[in-house]
């Protein structure tokens, strides 16, 4: 069974999917994590602008692996690494790549074959698993957003300018909705939750007792 969670950065669908996954005992799967690995290999290449041709090389000997909420390239934990600001916007611009796109999303579904997976990112509930069994569709004002990232890095002891985090979100986001590929918008059937002015235990709890509504769980 695959319960889906998609939406823009900052909204909570990866804090969401992780505790809802913990909360029904499904596996979580973080495509963003995905996203992430492919961008730190792309740099790690040396390249720093899309470049089809290129991306589709690094694809061809890429090997990428999720297990106890570590992210492995290659064999090598990049855990972390992923998590830099530099691979986190290259990311968003290699998610407009075709081969990309199509490389990840054959990846998702042969992770989740077979298992109760409850799988968060942009095109989940839209492209890879248009059949979910329940699909929700995170979003919250972009102000709000940007200031959940910003505290974040605070409190890794990163610095940020709260500006630039949140022209970042902007552009991040007219990207991700207005690419051929993909696009992200809310599915058709799924439930659409404004996280602005909740906690988390709250979005918690709608998921769950929209899924407890459903009668499978």
């Amino acid at each position: 069974m695959i319960i889906t969670i998609d939406g823009p950065a900052g909204a909570g669908k990866s804090t969401a999917a992780r505790l809802l996954a913990k909360l029904i005992d499904f596996q979580f799967l973080d495509t963003g994590a995905m996203y992430r690995t492919v961008a730190l290999a792309a740099l790690n290449s040396g390249f720093t602008s899309p470049n089809e041709s290129a991306l589709e090389k690094i694809l061809q000997n890429l090997n990428i692996t999720l297990e106890d909420n570590k992210v492995f390239l290659n064999g090598a934990d990049v855990t972390i690494q992923i998590r830099s600001q530099e691979t986190t916007e290259f990311a968003g611009v290699i998610a407009t790549s075709k081969a990309v796109r199509t490389k990840l999303v054959e990846l998702q579904r042969n992770v989740a074959f077979k298992k109760n997976m409850v799988c968060e990112g942009r095109d989940q509930g839209t492209t890879v698993f248009p059949d979910a069994y329940c699909k929700f569709f995170l979003t919250a004002k972009p102000e709000t957003r940007a200031n959940r990232r910003f505290i974040e890095l605070q409190e890794k002891g990163v610095s940020a300018n709260p500006k630039e985090i949140l022209d970042a979100i902007i552009a991040r986001d007219l990207r991700d909705e207005t690419r051929e590929i993909s696009p992200l918008v809310p599915a058709k059937d799924a439930m659409i939750i404004d996280t602005s002015d909740l906690e988390m235990h709250k979005v918690i709890d709608i998921m769950h007792q929209e899924i407890k509504r459903r009668g499978q769980i």
